[in-house]
Order: C-alpha cells, then sequence, then structure tokens
C-alpha cells in the first residue's frame, strides 16, 4: 500500500504531503479544483501516465517484488524530479519510465473510462485456465499439452514457409550455388600452396639480381683460405672464420639448388596461380576459409536437391499434429465451460449488488492461437461490451475485478479507480462503494467520486479545493466530512436536508 506521498510545485499544486492507509481511500471536490491532475501525478509515478512536479516521491509498504536490476527491500520509495528534464528513481536508484512500470506491474492497477483491457480475451482466457486447473483434475494436463503441440507446430509451419520459399527460388538458388562451388573447385587451392608459390615468386624476382653478387663473391670464397693461413701464423684459432665461410658457402648452394629445382617451373604460369590464389584470399579472408565456404555450398546444394522430399515429411507431420491439436483445442473448450460459468455466477452476484443483471458469458470459435480457439463474449441483456453505457461498463469491470480478486493469490494491491461512479444514480454509486469494500480486501484502493453515496463509505476522505488560483488536499473527518457530503448532494448552497441525509449517510 501507498503509505506516504509527497509533491512540489506541480501545476496548482505548491506543496503537498499526506499519508494514506489501508482500504477504500476517496478524493472529492468542486468541479476545477484539481483532482484528476492530483490523480494522474500519483499515477505518473507508476510509469502510466505523463505528469512531473518540481519533486514527488511516494512510499510503499506491504508488497512483495523482486528485480535482479534493483536493490528493492521490504520498504520502496518511488520518486521524480524534475529540472532540464524529468527523472525517475527507484529506492535512490535512476530507473527509467518503462522500467518502473514493467516493476510496478504486478500489484498496481489504473482503471479509466476508456480501459478495456480487463476485457481482452487472453487475459479472460487466462483466468479461466487458472480457475480450471486449480479445480478440474486433468485440466493443467490437458492444457500443457496442448501448449506443447501448438509451439511444435508453429515451428513447423515456419520450417515449412522457409521450404516453400526456397522451393519457389531453388533452381536458381542451385545454379548460384553450383557457380560458387566451381568458382573454387576450377582453382582447386592446397593449404600451403600461396605461401609456397610466393617463395618461388620472390627467388624469380631475384634470380638475376642475386646470381651477379654471388659470381663477385665467389672468388673472395675461393680465396678465404689464405685468412686462415695468415690467422695460423699469428696463432689465432682460425675455426671462427672457417665456420662463417662454411655457412655462407651453404647459404649460396641453397640457393643454387633452388634455381635446379625451379627450372621446369613455368614463371608465366606460377604468377597466374599466385593471382587467381590471391582474388580468393581477397574474397574469403585464407584458402581455408575458401575451402571451408565451399564444402557449406556443398551441403547447402545436397539439401536443396533433397528439397521435395523434405517438404512432403513435413506436410505429413504438419497434418498430423493440426489432426491432434483440433482434438485438444475442442478437449480444452469443454473443460473451459465449467470455470466460466463459475465466472458468470460470481459476477452475477456482484452485479446485482451493483444492479445490473442479464450477464451472458458464452464460449465463441475464433483462429488458433497459444491460448486455443475460444472467444469470450460478453454480454449484458444481449448487448455487446462496446455498445454499453460508461456506468454500466464500470460495474461490469468492476464485478469481474472482484470475482478474480477473490481467487488471485496477490494481496495488497493498489488500484486507482477514475471517476467509477461518473453518470450513475446515488444507489448505484452506493452500490459500488459496497464493492469497492470487498474489493478493498485485497486491494488499497484511490477513487475521485462525484457521488455522496460512495463517498460516505471511504475508510480515509480527502478534500481537494483550489483558493486563489492554489490548490489544496486535506484529510477531512467528522463534521468537515459531513460538510463536504452535504455539498455533493445540494450543491454549494447547504440544506439542512442535505446535512440530516449526509450523517445518516455516514451512519
Amino acid at each position: 500500500m501507498i503509505s506516504r506521498f509527497y509533491i512540489e510545485d506541480y501545476l496548482s499544486f505548491n506543496s503537498v504531503e499526506l499519508e494514506f492507509n489501508k482500504g477504500l481511500v476517496v478524493f472529492t471536490g468542486p468541479s476545477g479544483a484539481g483532482k484528476s491532475i492530483f490523480f494522474n501525478m500519483m499515477v505518473s509515478l507508476f510509469g502510466y501516465s505523463e505528469a512531473s512536479a518540481k519533486i514527488a516521491e511516494l512510499e510503499i509498504d506491504d508488497v512483495s517484488i523482486t528485480s535482479d536490476e534493483f536493490i528493492i527491500e521490504d520498504e520502496i520509495i518511488i520518486k521524480q524530479t524534475k529540472t532540464n528534464k524529468t527523472r525517475y528513481f527507484l529506492n535512490n536508484q535512476s530507473i527509467a519510465k518503462n522500467a518502473l512500470k514493467q516493476i510496478t506491474k504486478p500489484f498496481f492497477k489504473h482503471l479509466h473510462l476508456k480501459d478495456t483491457s480487463d476485457f481482452e480475451n487472453d487475459k479472460i482466457l487466462d483466468f479461466l485456465d487458472f480457475l480450471g486447473n486449480g479445480t478440474i483434475l486433468g485440466y493443467g494436463e490437458v492444457l500443457e499439452t496442448f501448449r506443447t503441440n501448438y509451439k511444435e507446430l508453429e515451428n513447423k509451419q515456419k520450417e515449412y514457409k522457409k521450404i516453400c520459399e526456397d522451393e519457389k527460388k531453388v533452381e536458381e538458388l542451385i545454379e548460384f550455388t553450383k557457380f560458387e562451388i566451381e568458382k573454387i573447385s576450377s582453382i582447386n587451392p592446397a593449404l600451403d600452396e600461396y605461401e609456397e608459390l610466393k617463395t618461388y615468386k620472390e627467388i624469380f624476382t631475384k634470380k638475376e639480381k642475386l646470381e651477379e653478387k654471388l659470381d663477385l663473391a665467389k672468388p673472395i670464397l675461393d680465396e678465404s683460405y689464405k685468412i686462415s693461413q695468415a690467422l695460423e701464423i699469428l696463432e689465432i684459432d682460425s675455426s671462427f672464420f672457417d665456420d662463417v665461410i662454411n655457412e655462407v658457402e651453404n647459404h649460396f648452394e641453397k640457393f643454387y639448388d633452388s634455381l635446379a629445382s625451379m627450372e621446369d617451373v613455368d614463371l608465366d604460369a606460377t604468377m597466374e596461380r599466385i593471382d587467381d590464389l590471391s582474388k580468393l584470399i581477397k574474397k574469403y579472408g585464407s584458402i581455408k576459409e575458401a575451402l571451408e565456404y565451399k564444402a557449406t555450398k556443398q551441403k547447402e546444394l545436397e539439401g536443396y536437391e533433397n528439397i521435395s522430399f523434405e517438404k512432403s515429411i513435413l506436410e505429413k507431420n504438419i497434418k498430423k499434429l493440426q489432426s491432434t491439436i483440433d482434438k485438444e483445442t475442442k478437449e480444452l473448450t469443454q473443460y473451459r465451460k465449467e470455470p466460466l460459468k463459475t465466472m458468470q455466477n460470481d459476477m452475477a452476484k456482484f452485479l446485482k449488488e451493483l444492479y445490473l443483471d442479464g450477464l451472458e458469458i458464452n464460449l465463441a470459435p475464433k483462429q488458433l492461437d497459444i491460448l486455443g480457439c475460444d472467444e469470450i463474449i460478453f454480454t449484458l441483456h444481449g448487448i455487446p461490451l462496446k455498445k454499453l453505457s460508461s456506468g454500466e461498463f464500470n460495474r461490469l469491470r468492476l464485478a469481474l475485478l472482484t470475482t478474480r480478486s477473490t481467487y488471485e493469490t496477490s494481496k495488497n494491491g493498489i488500484l486507482f479507480l477514475d471517476e467509477i461512479d461518473a453518470n450513475l444514480s446515488g444507489k448505484e454509486s452506493e452500490s459500488i462503494g459496497k464493492v469497492l469494500q470487498l474489493l478493498a480486501k485485497n486491494y488499497q484502493i484511490f477513487a475521485i467520486s462525484h457521488q455522496p453515496q460512495l463517498s460516505s463509505l471511504a475508510n480515509q476522505h480527502f478534500l481537494i479545493e483550489k483558493k486563489n488560483e492554489i490548490s489544496q488536499i486535506k484529510e477531512i473527518c467528522d463534521e468537515e466530512r459531513i460538510k463536504e457530503i452535504s455539498r455533493m448532494i445540494s450543491g454549494e448552497n447547504i440544506t439542512d436536508e442535505a446535512m440530516e441525509f449526509a450523517k445518516k449517510l455516514l451512519k
């Protein structure tokens, strides 16, 4: 629950600090006093609307949420500040607005006139499956088996779609793949060939220059024995010199041997070969990668050539799976009829309290998806949701919400109701208040009200007024509350009859 809320410098509000209790919390006040903008500011701290104050902060107790990214303890403090831009904080940790919305989503709910999301098909089916799984033997197994098979069907249909797309262009793919393979095969590179040919190229390039230099050096080597003799006369060991001369002669011999081995090498062919290999390296990165690419393309070619066979096998598997799923969806529809009846009966009880009747909830067939082939249809006396008045729709939604809260295990939720009793009679408003008192067992409820009946049932009552263009808000009790409810009954000129009726309501 929200235990404390503070705002500073927000539109017509200078500074407000409030403390809240559990149960039904109602805000009232004259039109234009600032009720809606105040409500909007509170909702924005959960990431659900656009509003910015210089500072806004609320403290939340008794909710259990976890996050891998943020440190969340028993108490949660959400803060918003605005200087050059609006920023949000969760327990003093900076947080994006969307992330804040996701973290508070499990315990926060905002209902407004244009919100129809509670009647979305997937949400209702999830609730029915939740009810059925908890009360009907075998329900969970049927649901799990169907969902497993549906996901497998989805995967196979994706495979089939790809095969069909490939099949349309398979001839083109085969031709292109063969071309890619042939391009590498025609060169037929070996792994170390390029390096070896580069060595040949370097020797060919330097051949004449090297031979010239070696011929000039040869006479010196032939006379090198004279230096050895001179060193001996000087009584110096000549072995160091002899070793160097031998090493030089070995290198020269290797060069002459390499020239001899290359006598049959065609220089032009070698250069052309190096050029072909260089093109492969430039395109694929290396000879190794070119050979790997060729092997991949050869496998692809085999796959293309087997595509018709694979397609026929996949068609048979899909047909078999669709037949299985068809039986499972029919079984699932039968299973859902019992929890649907439970939901309808429970909602009807609450609707009776809300002075509404004629509710019917039916299952209609729809296109298959992960939830099955069922569409939930709500009507009141045969009138569909879209054609209900706002008052009827609000009461129907309240009955649904109260029914769900009876079964769902989440406690200590926070619920914001935006003018839930708008366009209703006093009797209808009172009925909403009584149902909200039941709902308040699982939710802390914040509501703007224009009706004295609902306001009189609040556990906590706040009055919002505007004086000299400044909005003010305060908690009211006893005589102040009698006065405010009397104003709601008779207007600004409060009558004795209104005062008496207000006192009666508050009893």
